[in-house]
C-alpha cells in the first residue's frame, strides 16, 4: 500500500507540474495579447493596401474633373458615365487587345528564352558560362534613357517601328535577363539524377529539358510568367517611342491621352486605371498558387 501510494503521488506531482499555468502561454504557442497584435496588424496592413485602390474606384465615380480636389462631393452625385465614356467613346478595346498581344507575347517569348538559357547553364558547363550569366546582369545596369535611341536605330532597319512583335522583341530584352537568373536558381534545386535518368530511357537532352524538368518546374516559370507580364503591362517609356498609332497604344500610353497641355480628364483615368486592374488581377490569380513556392525555391541556390 505505501509503495502504491508513493508512487501515485510522485505521478501527481508530475502530472501537475507538467501542466500549464493558467495565464500563461504553452511553449511555441501564443497568448492572447499576442494574438490580437498579430491580428491588429494584419488588420492595418491590409487597410493601407487596399485605401489606394478603393480611392481610386471612389474618384472614378465622381462625374468632374475637378472632383479630386473635392472628394466629400462625390457621395451626392455618384455615377457610372465615366465608365460608359471609356468602353463607348474611346479605343479602350483597341487598346486592351494592344496590351494583351505585347503582354502574353512577351510572357511567351520571354519565359521559353530564359527558360533554355537558364536550364544550360544550371545543367551544361560549356566556356565562360559564368561569364555568360554575368552579362546577362550587366545589361539590367543600362537606364532606359540610353537604350531608346540605339534600340530606334534597330528597330527602324529592321522596320519593326510601330509594331507589336518589335515591342516584344524590346521588353524580351528586359525581362529575359532576370527571367534566366530567377529560373537557373530553381533548376539548380532539381536533382540532377532526373536528366540521368531522362538520358538511360533515351530521351535526348531537349527531351529531357521538356518532358521531365519542364513539369517540375512550374513555380519557377509562374514566377517568371508574372514578372513578364507584368513588365510589359506597365510599361510606358517604351511603348510610348516605339508604337506611333493610337490604336496600338497599350494601357500604360494611353492613359496618357487623357492628358493635355492645359486639361487632365482625372476621372475618365481613374476608370480606365480600374478596368485595367482587371486582366492583371485575372492573370495573378491563375498563377498565385505558383508563385510563393517559385519565389522561394528560386532563391535556395546560385
Amino acid at each position: 500500500m505505501s509503495t502504491t501510494t508513493a508512487l501515485t503521488s510522485a505521478e501527481a506531482k508530475k502530472e501537475n507540474s507538467v501542466a500549464p499555468t493558467p495565464g500563461k502561454a504553452r511553449r511555441g504557442g501564443r497568448g492572447l495579447a499576442g494574438s490580437f497584435v498579430s491580428h491588429g496588424i494584419l488588420i492595418v496592413a491590409s487597410l493601407i493596401a487596399l485605401f489606394p485602390i478603393l480611392w481610386l474606384v471612389f474618384l472614378s465615380l465622381g462625374p468632374d474633373k475637378d472632383d479630386y480636389l473635392h472628394p466629400g462631393g462625390i457621395w451626392g452625385k455618384m455615377t457610372l458615365d465615366n465608365y460608359s465614356f471609356v468602353l463607348q467613346d474611346t479605343n479602350f478595346f483597341d487598346w486592351l487587345t494592344s496590351t494583351l498581344i505585347v503582354s502574353l507575347g512577351t510572357t511567351v517569348i520571354g519565359v521559353m528564352i530564359a527558360a533554355t538559357t537558364g536550364y544550360a547553364v544550371s545543367r551544361m558547363r560549356f566556356p565562360g558560362y559564368k561569364k555568360f550569366m554575368w552579362v546577362l546582369l550587366v545589361t539590367q545596369m543600362f537606364p532606359i534613357a540610353v537604350l531608346i535611341v540605339p534600340m530606334y536605330q534597330i528597330l527602324s532597319e529592321l522596320q519593326l517601328v510601330d509594331s507589336y512583335l518589335g515591342l516584344i522583341l524590346v521588353y524580351c530584352s528586359t525581362a529575359v535577363p532576370y527571367c534566366a537568373w530567377l529560373l537557373k536558381g530553381y533548376f539548380d534545386t532539381i536533382p540532377f539524377e532526373i536528366d540521368e535518368a531522362g538520358r538511360v530511357d533515351g530521351l535526348s537532352p531537349f527531351g529531357t529539358f521538356v518532358r521531365l524538368i519542364l513539369p517540375l518546374a512550374k513555380p519557377g516559370l509562374a514566377v517568371a510568367g508574372f514578372y513578364s507580364f507584368i513588365t510589359a503591362f506597365g510599361e510606358v517609356a517604351f511603348a510610348s517611342t516605339f508604337m506611333l498609332s493610337d490604336t496600338k497604344y497599350t494601357f500604360a500610353v494611353a492613359l496618357q491621352t487623357f492628358v493635355s497641355e492645359h486639361d487632365a480628364q482625372r476621372q475618365l483615368m481613374a476608370a480606365t486605371a480600374v478596368l485595367i486592374a482587371i486582366p492583371v488581377s485575372a492573370f495573378f490569380y491563375l498563377v498565385q498558387r505558383n508563385l510563393v513556392t517559385g519565389l522561394t525555391a528560386g532563391g535556395t541556390k546560385g
